[in-house]
């Protein structure tokens, strides 16, 4: 959940009021930057935990200490914290593909020093399959986000506090048309996402036990709803549907210099520009609406894919990170990868991801769908012949490698892995799920590390 993290800091800054076709036009500038690929980077976030007794929660105190001792060492990433006490980090713009896995490696490994001398360490899962949602920061930001998401059910608070995720940047893309044109990358991105999710997903379990999706996660991200968490319509040119989306979105908070923000119910961002109430929107107000807003695939300037679930291992975050980029930067590969997409877009019905059938079907299913099995074998391969292209070395090339042996092959995604470790008991029996109606298989004793 990689929004900003400052709570807004002084809200009369930029306190000019915009009116709703400036808005329009601040979006369609800011949104997408146009340009040759050249950047790459990566958020990895990481849930904390006691490895030797990694069903408890760590304390609020022990979490407070770890990350106070985390801020006074040098990293060459953002360190930030989420709202349930996860780590965030987030690498700077890398010119290269090894550039950004040697950055985020070398982080990562004085991270891990810092924790284990508190006896912590990470865990790379997409939803944590033991503990409740609990919220570790007390903020006027998060305050307002529960209270806000709460009006959809309880999928909100697990996606603030239990979730992990791996998000990949890319840059835009050209103006120009061609395989890295922004607007073939837009379309591609919304198809191929679907890929992404199936082939990486590793968040099977709420409580212990099968939520009936493989990941979890993106199940949570639908609950929320598509004004929150949803695309706008592929139709047209990007920079004007996106600009309509915001414009269209309900606003999340109206934020205030001292005591709690109002938290307005169905405000949309252009009816307060219409409405001017309760204070007109500034420039500053119109930043803050855009962190708000948690679809599959957010355009920050580059475009930031929120679609795959933390991966397991210390290194296992690398292989998403090389295969999307090898998708999107090199041209060979990313035609390939709209051919081998382009069949799937009709399962889609033309409806926003992640609300459609074929993200519905990639989260509940995995790999074990046969087309997006055969999809991701296809982008596998291509990915593969254009990493060293990109300049991967052996040890990212053999990675990619063997987990397309591991799961791509063999129909699996890291998800199984979990459910392979369930001791069966019984045949399982379906009842509500933790989120309000998703089914949940009984009869099995939770999982075992």
């Amino acid at each position: 959940m990689s929004e900003s993290k400052s709570d807004g800091g002084d809200c009369t800054e930029h306190h000019v009021a915009v009116t709703e076709p400036e808005v329009e036009a601040l979006v369609r500038g800011i949104c997408f930057k146009t340009g040759p690929p050249r950047a790459v980077g990566v958020e990895l976030e990481w849930l904390v935990h006691e490895p030797r007794r990694p069903r408890l929660p760590v304390t609020p105190e022990r979490l407070e200490s770890v990350y106070a001792a985390l801020r006074a060492v040098s990293l060459g990433s953002a360190l930030t914290v989420e709202p349930g006490g996860q780590l965030e980090l987030s690498s700077p713009p890398a010119a290269s593909l090894m550039e950004c896995v040697g950055t985020v490696s070398a982080d990562l490994a004085t991270v891990r020093a810092v924790l284990a001398e508190d006896g912590l360490g990470l865990l790379g899962i997409g939803h944590d399959p033991w503990r409740a949602p609990r919220r570790f920061l007390r903020q006027p930001r998060y305050d307002a986000m529960e209270t806000c998401l709460d009006r959809t059910g309880p999928a909100g608070r697990h996606m603030m506090c239990t979730s992990a995720s791996v998000q990949v940047c890319v840059d835009a893309g050209h103006e120009e048309p061609g395989p890295l044109g922004h607007q073939r990358r837009w379309w591609l991105v919304h198809h191929l996402g679907a890929v992404l999710t199936a082939a990486f997903a590793n968040s099977p379990l709420i409580g212990g036990r099968p939520t009936g999706w493989m990941s979890t996660r993106q199940l949570l991200w639908m609950e929320i709803g598509s004004g929150r968490a949803g695309a706008p319509p592929l139709d047209g040119d990007p920079r004007a549907a996106w600009a309509r989306h915001v414009l269209d979105s309900p606003v999340m908070c109206v934020r205030r210099d001292s005591g709690p923000w109002e938290v307005p119910d169905g405000l949309t961002f252009r009816e307060w520009t219409r409405s001017r109430s309760p204070r007109p929107p500034t420039r500053a107000d119109l930043d803050y609406h855009l962190t708000t807003l948690f679809p599959p695939i957010r355009p920050r300037g580059h475009l930031e894919l929120r679609m795959i679930d933390a991966q397991p291992g210390d290194d296992g975050w690398i292989v998403p990170l090389a295969v999307t980029a090898a998708l999107f930067d090199d041209p060979v590969a990313a035609e390939a990868a709209h051919r081998i997409v382009r069949p799937l877009a009709e399962r889609a019905r033309n409806l926003p991801a992640p609300h459609n059938p074929l993200w519905t079907d990639a989260a509940r299913r995995g790999l074990a769908d046969p087309e997006l099995r055969e999809a991701a074998a296809a982008c596998f391969a291509a990915a593969l012949e254009a990493l060293p292209r990109l300049g991967a070395t052996t040890e990212v090339t053999d990675a990619v490698a063997e987990y397309r042996r591991r799961y791509v092959d063999r129909g699996r995604c890291p998800a199984d892995d979990l459910l392979d470790r369930l001791h069966d008991t019984e045949p399982p029996r379906l009842r509500p799920g933790p989120t309000g109606g998703t089914p949940t298989a009984r009869g099995r004793k939770d999982v075992r590390t």
